[in-house]
C-alpha cells in the first residue's frame, strides 16, 4: 500500500512508494440470490411459448394454457440444476415434504415416494398418522402404522 504520487510534497507522512492514481472507469460486480424451486421452473419451461405480436400476447391472457411437465422436461431440468451445483452456480437447499394421513396413500404412492426419496435432490419427508398397526392400502400386508417396511429402515 502506498501514497498517492500527487500529494507526496504536501504532507509530511512518508511512504517507502508512492502509486499513481488509477484511471478509467471504476467497475462494480453485484451478486445477485434469488430463491427458485423446481416446480417454479417446471412451470417456467412447461409454459407454451407463443408469438411477439399483439394477438399473440392478448390470446395468452385470454386463454390460459395448462401444459403438462412431462417425464423429459423434468430430466432435462434435473440435468440443468445438477450442473449448477456441480459448477457452483446454483445451492440446493431441501425442502420439506409433510404428509398428514399418510395410512391412507395406496402402495403406488409409497412406490414414487420411494423412488423421489432415492433422488439426489429429495426433500425432507415428514409422516403423520394416527394409526398403530394398520393394513397398507392396495394389498394385504399389515405393516406399522400403514407404512411399508422398506419405506421406513
Amino acid at each position: 500500500v502506498g501514497r498517492w504520487d500527487s500529494y507526496a510534497t504536501e504532507h509530511d507522512l512518508e511512504a517507502e512508494e508512492y502509486v499513481s492514481i488509477p484511471k478509467g472507469d471504476v467497475h462494480k460486480r453485484k451478486e445477485i440470490v434469488m430463491d427458485i424451486t423446481l416446480h417454479d421452473l417446471d412451470v417456467a419451461n412447461a409454459r407454451p411459448q407463443g408469438g411477439q405480436d399483439i394477438v399473440s400476447v392478448v390470446g395468452q391472457f385470454m386463454k390460459q394454457k395448462k401444459t403438462e411437465i412431462t417425464e423429459k422436461l423434468r430430466t432435462e431440468i434435473n440435468k440443468v440444476v445438477n450442473r449448477y451445483i456441480e459448477q457452483g452456480i446454483a445451492e440446493l437447499v431441501p425442502g420439506v415434504l409433510f404428509i398428514d394421513e399418510v395410512h391412507m396413500l395406496d402402495i403406488e404412492c409409497f412406490s414414487y415416494l420411494n423412488r423421489a426419496l432415492e433422488s439426489t435432490i429429495a426433500p425432507i419427508v415428514i409422516f403423520a398418522t394416527n394409526r398403530g398397526r394398520s393394513v397398507i392400502r392396495g394389498t394385504d400386508i399389515e405393516a406399522p402404522h400403514g407404512i411399508p417396511i422398506d419405506l421406513m429402515d
